[in-house]
């Protein structure tokens, strides 16, 4: 009997112990796939970081391509429009380019010209006046008349005329004395040393005389 109960325990154990390895069977077979899922799971990380920065890379590209390209400044025009002049003119001599800087010295001074008339006219009709005055010749304004004292006469037909002048200071306010000689025509040495004479200006009749006697106001005693 006593043989019996134990042949009856030990059968009992064993399917239990063969269930308890059959369970646990599933989870050593599971633990390795959960490896292969892990690796499987890295992998797909790997690929999805490569498509983003793809993506990336294609959205920068288009966006290059769409912007517009920078405009050039007006320096960097100019100076691809003289480089192109330059690469299409045929070489020139010096003598022909001079020609040409005084041909464009000319057009340009001729348009100043008409500029500065236009602009005469414009003011002269502001003004009410029907048209401008014309500008003044060389040599037409009134000449100079000076009164001096004859310090030399021993030329012939010349005199030397001191002309004595004052005048006050700007600043101080003085008066400053101050005199200069000329000499000057007398055709008929008429003027002796210490009288007083007036002289007017006239061409060049020598080297020094520029001068011509008019009168004589007061002789000398």
């Amino acid at each position: 009997m006593a043989e019996t109960e134990s042949n009856e325990t030990e059968n009992e154990q064993a399917p239990d112990a063969a269930a308890e390895e059959a369970a646990d069977a599933p989870e050593a077979a599971d633990a390795p796939e959960s490896g292969d899922a892990a690796e499987g799971g890295e992998a797909a990380d790997a690929v999805e970081e490569a498509e983003a920065a793809d993506a990336a890379g294609g959205e920068s590209d288009a966006a290059a391509e769409e912007s517009p390209a920078r405009e050039p400044t007006a320096a960097e025009r100019r100076a691809a429009e003289r480089q192109r002049a330059a690469s299409s003119r045929p070489p020139r001599s010096p003598e022909e380019r001079q020609a040409e800087r005084d041909a464009r010295r000319r057009a340009r001074a001729e348009a100043r010209r008409r500029r500065r008339a236009k602009e005469r006219e414009r003011r002269a009709a502001s003004a009410g006046e029907a048209k401008p005055t014309p500008p003044r010749e060389h040599g037409s304004g009134r000449p100079k008349v000076r009164q001096g004292i004859v310090t030399s006469d021993r030329a012939d037909k010349t005199i030397t005329v001191r002309i004595d002048q004052a005048r006050r200071h700007r600043r101080y306010q003085k008066v400053v004395r101050s005199s200069s000689t000329l000499h000057a025509h007398d055709e008929r040495n008429d003027a002796n040393v210490g009288d007083v004479v007036r002289v007017v200006e006239s061409r060049p009749l020598s080297r020094t005389k520029r001068w011509r006697l008019v009168e004589i106001l007061e002789r000398a005693r």
